[in-house]
């Protein structure tokens, strides 16, 4: 009686490792970057997403590129770009951020080069730059 028990449970134990191990296996996995990224190289799973968040404050006049320049699009697409308001804080011109969301398509390498500049003629241009190697797996 006991061994057929273990049995039991032991199967039982088994199916449900299997159902975990499916289910998390199939879950595209987010990598998430900032700032302290730029001028590195970070890894991203085929079928996965990067999501790259920068500070950024308008009332300067001031904005990163809204279209991230890629270097292998076949690699990687971007897929969303949005500037995130800032917190109530009570400060006037508090910065923001914008956030950029990228498809890591398939495996291989590609950088991402964006630049903080007043977009208007005669503005400041590349200010600050953020450049990133993806290195999909």
């Amino acid at each position: 009686m006991k061994s057929k028990l273990f049995l039991v449970l032991a199967c039982a134990l088994v199916v449900t490792l299997g159902c975990l191990t499916a289910c998390s296996a199939g879950a595209p996995v987010q990598v998430s970057v900032d700032e302290s990224y730029n001028g590195k190289q970070v890894e991203v799973a085929a079928g996965g997403s990067l999501e790259v968040t920068l500070e950024s404050n308008a009332t300067t006049g001031f904005q990163w590129s809204e279209t991230a320049e890629i270097s292998d699009q076949s690699v990687l697409k971007q897929t969303s770009h949005q500037f995130v308001t800032p917190e109530n804080t009570g400060m006037v011109g508090a910065p923001g951020k914008e956030v950029w969301t990228f498809g890591a398509l398939k495996k291989g390498s590609s950088t991402i080069s964006m630049e903080y500049s007043r977009p208007w003629e005669g503005g400041e241009k590349a200010e600050q730059t953020f450049s990133l190697t993806v290195v999909v797996k």
